[in-house]
């Protein structure tokens, strides 16, 4: 690549940052391991945490908030008068789940709103994080509440308790199983950020 400065991250040039990875390698003395990580203070730790954990926040929010706006609609629809009680009782459900659900994803928000300027970040990410997370459980339940209720409407089969079991088992595997496996393979001697 031509050396226009644009993307060289070189550290013979001035101001230039280093890379992880080879030059880290390369800095490694020999016979030690290289260096792995991020050197950062703990305020810029909590800074990049927190800018990550709202980037999480976003894409969590706007799938919860389409679900939810859409769940208000129903009871409106002429098709509403025509349901079961039980489905009646899955569809409250499903709109309370989704009530819970915003409220969780939007309390990092207003948390950070609360304390800020208290010198608090590392906290607040901490509880933010938990809420996030809380948040995310919440979703798990409110779309198989949802999927529940309109599988029984689309299909009137006893094969929906299956499909919905199936479909949990792949959130569940997706969004917990493969993470929790991958920190548990790749984090072996490693400090939690």
């Amino acid at each position: 690549m031509p050396r226009n400065g644009a993307h060289d991250n070189t550290p013979d040039r001035p101001g230039a940052r280093r890379g992880r990875g080879a030059d880290d390698a390369r800095d490694a003395p020999a016979g030690r391991q290289p260096r792995t990580g991020r050197h950062e203070s703990p305020e810029e730790r909590a800074d990049r945490r927190w800018n990550e954990l709202l980037q999480e926040v976003r894409v969590a929010q706007t799938g919860v908030q389409i679900l939810f706006g859409f769940l208000l609609t129903v009871v409106f629809t002429p098709k509403f008068t025509t349901l079961t009680a039980t489905d009646r009782t899955i569809y409250i459900v499903t709109v309370v789940l989704g009530a819970a659900t915003m409220g969780a994803l939007i309390g990092p928000v207003s948390f950070h709103r609360l304390v800020t300027g208290h010198r608090l970040k590392p906290q607040t990410v901490t509880w933010a994080s938990r809420l996030t997370l809380v948040g995310v459980v919440l979703l798990l339940a409110t779309i198989v509440s949802a999927l529940l209720l309109v599988l029984r409407i689309a299909l009137h089969s006893s094969a929906v308790p299956w499909i919905v079991a199936g479909l949990s088992t792949w959130f569940l595997l997706c969004w917990f199983g493969l993470p929790a496996w991958a920190r548990h393979r790749y984090a072996r001697g490693r400090q939690p950020e």
